[in-house]
């Protein structure tokens, strides 16, 4: 066990002489001083793990001798004893970034257990860690065999995440392989889940069947317009916003609201933005669209060309519910946009009931990770990816916007339209010129595939999906397969692995967040 290296000082340092022992019996080594300016003199000459520092000593205060401390070590943890229950000192000591705060008198155990919670967290927290996901391992491993129902596949996919942030946060990520081996079995579990089950959901024909894309308004939406009386509604739908990723999100969210409902539902298929997102805002299957709206229906292989016509779909939604409120629309797809629409926000939150704001960033994110080599560098994995997503929305017009509504007293939700996955695995496929590109589903009239570990879909409007042509079919990829061609099939292998898509069969696209919360202090 690493010895550590404490000094502490106190103008009363002799009569600490019991507790000093009881350290040094535990495996600590202390350098008692008895006053600021011999504390900041051993500073200067060694390194310490951790210093003590009594806040009352004649000559250099606690707080002078801290503030020379931090100058010259500025990341060595220190921790204020004081006999002093002044809170404008507490307040001073919490503001010059100290590691915790003791009131004298102090027993041994609590020097012990403010030790260990600054010097040994890491540790104990990474044990801890790990031998509660052992424990679950199991458990989970046999959930995956039973005949799940949709909300107990969301259950689980919750708790995989969670114990996938909380082993990103160990030293040495030392079971992180095993719990990718599990989560890859979940995936393959998922699979099956979907394409056993999703024809009969979609046609209604069973009652557990889940809350999916096209019902969000209808059921979710309407109903707290209603509740929420003259509180102006914001729904902010962040493009391909993985459930992890809102986890990650989250504890910077909650310091303006409190989260009043935090729900999963179900993408439909293809979890891609011109399908699902299309469902959201028209409250309609694809192929009811093409059918009822073909000129707003756009076969473009291109997404962000499929989604030009979300205001209209809202409008014709809003007429079908017989919903009198006024909304606006608001789509969001780079920084100008998001400062621009910032400078409304007043206007919005006085002229509308429901205000929806499209933000088109992580998706983004996603399909310039496979474009730019220094995106591909910055989210090279799944913690990556969460990290660069936190660190977006700490500099984005969007964290601003989501404080200005807090300040203003509106209900918000916030939510998705579809996740995204690490590809790992090709997949050969072979189409004709006219077969989209997409790398996670396919759909044409001749397509050449082997049939196993894909969900093949021959008759489209079984599932409510548009058909091009009397032989259209729709191939899914399932887990963290992606499709390449055998032209040029290594080039495009190496280009596409390890590259975030979305459009297939995995909990991560399928199974999204929609949340509801209410400003702090409301």
């Amino acid at each position: 066990m690493q010895r550590y290296n404490i000094l502490w000082a106190d103008d009363e340092i002799d009569l600490l002489k019991p507790h000093i022992l009881f350290l040094k019996e535990r495996g600590y080594d202390v350098t008692p001083v008895n006053s600021g300016a011999d504390a900041i003199e051993q500073v200067g000459e060694q390194n310490f793990d951790i210093v003590f520092l009594d806040e009352n000593m004649p000559g250099l205060t606690g707080l002078e001798t801290l503030s020379e401390i931090k100058a010259a070590r500025p990341t060595v943890p220190v921790i204020m004893i004081t006999k002093s229950e002044e809170e404008h000192i507490m307040e001073e000591a919490i503001g010059s970034k100290i590691a915790d705060y003791l009131i004298k008198p102090v027993n041994p155990n609590q020097i012990l257990l403010s030790v260990k919670k600054v010097l040994d967290n890491k540790r104990l927290v990474s044990e801890r860690t790990n031998t509660g996901y052992q424990r679950d391992f199991r458990q989970l491993g046999m959930q995956l065999g039973d005949r799940l129902s949709p909300q107990e596949w969301a259950d689980v996919y919750k708790k995989l995440v969670y114990w996938e942030l909380e082993i990103d946060e160990t030293e040495g990520k030392s079971m992180a392989d095993v719990f990718n081996m599990q989560k890859d079995e979940a995936n393959t579990y998922f699979s099956k889940f979907i394409m056993e089950n999703y024809e009969e959901w979609v046609n209604k024909e069973v009652d557990d069947a889940p809350l999916m894309s096209h019902e969000l308004f209808q059921k979710r939406v309407f109903p707290l317009l209603k509740d929420t009386g003259d509180t102006p509604v914001y729904f902010v739908l962040i493009d391909n916003l993985r459930y992890d990723q809102w986890k990650i999100l989250e504890p910077i969210i909650a310091e303006m609201f409190t989260v009043d409902t935090e729900e999963m539902y179900y993408s439909i298929l293809p979890t891609t933005t011109a399908y699902a997102r299309n469902a959201i805002f028209s409250g309609m299957m694809p192929g009811d669209i093409q059918k009822k709206y073909p000129n707003l229906w756009v076969t473009d292989d291109d997404d962000e060309g499929k989604n030009l016509n979300e205001a209209e779909f809202l409008e014709i939604m809003f007429q079908k519910a017989n919903q009198k409120q006024k909304f606006s629309y608001n789509k969001v797809t780079n920084l100008q946009a998001g400062k621009d629409l910032l400078s409304k926000m007043s206007n919005l939150h006085n002229n509308h009931k429901l205000n929806v704001i499209v933000y088109n960033f992580v998706d983004m994110l996603s399909h310039a990770r496979t474009d730019m080599a220094m995106i591909r560098e910055l989210a090279g994995d799944e913690s990556a990816y969460r990290s660069l997503t936190r660190s977006w929305f700490l500099h984005s017009p969007l964290y601003e916007m989501l404080q200005q509504i807090a300040d203003k007293k509106g209900k918000l939700i916030i939510t998705t339209d579809h996740g995204t996955i690490r590809v790992k695995r090709p997949f050969k496929i072979v189409g004709d010129r006219n077969t989209n590109t997409n790398l996670r589903y396919k759909h044409g009239k001749n397509l050449g595939f082997t049939e196993k570990d894909v969900y093949v879909v021959r008759k489209p409007e079984r599932i409510f999906l548009p058909r091009e042509n009397v032989s259209t079919a729709y191939v899914f990829t399932l887990g963290d397969y992606f499709f390449a061609y055998p032209n040029n099939y290594n080039y495009y292998v190496n280009y596409y692995k390890d590259t975030f898509q979305h459009g297939g069969i995995s909990l991560e696209e399928v199974i999204i967040p929609f949340v509801t919360l209410s400003p702090k202090g409301s």
